[in-house]
């Protein structure tokens, strides 16, 4: 079982978040054996092994080869075969390969964890007495916590796709997510038991929706704590009055959108969406199947009926998009999403639940006043906003001015974290970016409205 996520608070000292952070992402691999480390269904999943590989690189790359005297690699080669993205640290091995690299061993990989491990203490435990090396090096160690964190999200998305193609369809961690009995691949065990159309579980409450005044706002990170160079810099919007809604869009409604021919109707879809779903005979959202009269879906804790109640899940930009039409309204922007979100609580179904799933809506709605409900977590929400860079914005020098602003162009914001994110990695500001075809992400969507 994997236990609670380790606080990363800002009150700990940096040694202790960097061991914090680093070993919450080897419980995330406990349950693993040893042939589920290394295989890449496609290129957008990794191997686990070059998950963990690869997060070891970032620290000896950025810190131990710039900060560390006297610092030797544990295995050059390592350089070549970890490093993602990152043009100016050198050659990289293709993408589309990781998961030809059957050595190093899983033995070896964790043996490179604690070479880097150690030579870290190390240099942490000499910043302590260096002012001017400290200066120097926390802003990076930072970047390289977060930069963990991501992999840890990215770490058990991959690993549900790697699960979901094996026939056996067998179970990251049993305690993941609902706990419902799974009938066998194409048994109809169960069938019709469920709740209206083929569903078992609860409807969640009726949508309710939060007014927005609107005008002149500020928006980007403020400069206080941890953030991306993305969300910088803090500058003035201007929106019209707007309603959200105050919870995300479930299962349930999203099944009533496939029930009235959502999937046929083109004048619903963008037309580059239209032909994705037509190339890709696209039906349902990814990970659903039909089991005799119920609709059944994948999840880390294996097959499990869908529930009408929770929301709805690895749906792409292009499906959040026709829905929210469908539906008589549209996707927020990000301004619309962090003004709405600012005074927030960051609470909600994260990764501290262990639940690695998004969880039943259910309650009343938020009182008048307050932010509209699960802002935070179950499933990253889709925005209507372009994925580019706001007023003013400057990618930092050198190899890490790579990590966020090279990828401006073809992608859309996402906002709020999902049940895979730390609240210690997630805030108002932060922005999240992927491909509109992109489906493996936990993304999900909210409603707006112009007022």
């Amino acid at each position: 079982m994997i236990t609670r996520a380790p606080a990363s608070e800002p009150d700990l000292a940096l040694g202790e978040r960097y061991e914090a952070v680093r070993g919450f992402t080897e419980r995330l691999c406990e349950p693993l054996e040893t042939e589920d480390y290394v295989v890449q269904t496609m290129e957008d999943v990794s191997p686990a092994k070059w998950h963990l590989a690869h997060v070891s690189w970032f620290f000896e790359t950025f810190l131990l080869g710039e900060h560390l005297p006297g610092y030797e690699p544990l295995e050059e080669a390592y350089a070549y075969l970890f490093n993602s993205y990152y043009v100016q640290a050198g050659e990289r091995h293709c993408r589309d390969r990781r998961g030809w690299i059957s050595r190093p061993t899983v033995k070896e990989v964790y043996r490179y964890r604690r070479w880097v491990d150690e030579h870290m203490e190390r240099l942490l435990d000499r910043a302590r007495s260096d002012l001017e090396l400290a200066e120097r090096i926390a802003p990076v160690v930072e970047i390289g916590l977060h930069h963990e964190q991501q992999h840890q999200e990215l770490l058990l998305t991959d690993l549900k796709h790697v699960f979901s193609v094996n026939p056996l369809r067998p179970a990251y961690l049993a305690e993941a997510g609902p706990r419902t009995s799974s009938p066998g691949p194409g048994s109809e065990a169960g069938a019709r038991t469920g709740g209206p159309s083929g569903f078992r579980g609860h409807e969640a409450p009726p949508l309710a929706w939060h007014a927005f005044e609107g005008g002149l706002v500020e928006i980007g990170h403020s400069g206080e704590g941890f953030a991306y160079d993305n969300e910088g810099p803090r500058h003035r919007a201007w929106l019209e009055p707007y309603r959200l809604a105050d919870r995300p869009v479930t299962n349930g409604e999203y099944r009533a959108f496939m029930e009235d021919g959502g999937y046929e109707r083109a004048e619903l879809w963008l037309s580059d969406g239209f032909a994705v779903v037509q190339e890709n005979e696209w039906s349902e959202p990814f990970y659903w199947e039909r089991r005799g009269g119920d609709w059944w879906q994948y999840t880390l804790g294996g097959m499990r009926p869908v529930d009408p109640s929770e929301p709805a899940c690895h749906l792409s930009y292009y499906e959040a998009d026709a829905y929210a039409r469908w539906a008589g309204a549209r996707l927020p922007t990000e301004e619309e999403w962090e003004a709405a979100a600012r005074e927030a609580p960051i609470e909600g179904n994260l990764a501290e639940s262990g639940r690695f799933h998004p969880a039943p809506l259910a309650g009343p709605a938020a009182e008048a006043g307050a932010p509209p409900r699960a802002l935070y977590g179950d499933v990253w929400e889709w925005t209507r906003s372009p994925y580019s860079p706001y007023p003013g914005y400057e990618p930092p020098p050198g190899a890490l001015g790579e990590y966020n602003g090279k990828f401006m162009s073809n992608k859309y914001v996402l906002r709020g974290g999902s049940c895979a994110t730390s609240a210690t990695h997630i805030r108002p500001t932060y922005r999240n970016f992927f491909p509109p075809d992109a489906t493996w992400q936990f993304t999900g969507l909210r409603l707006a409205r112009d007022a």
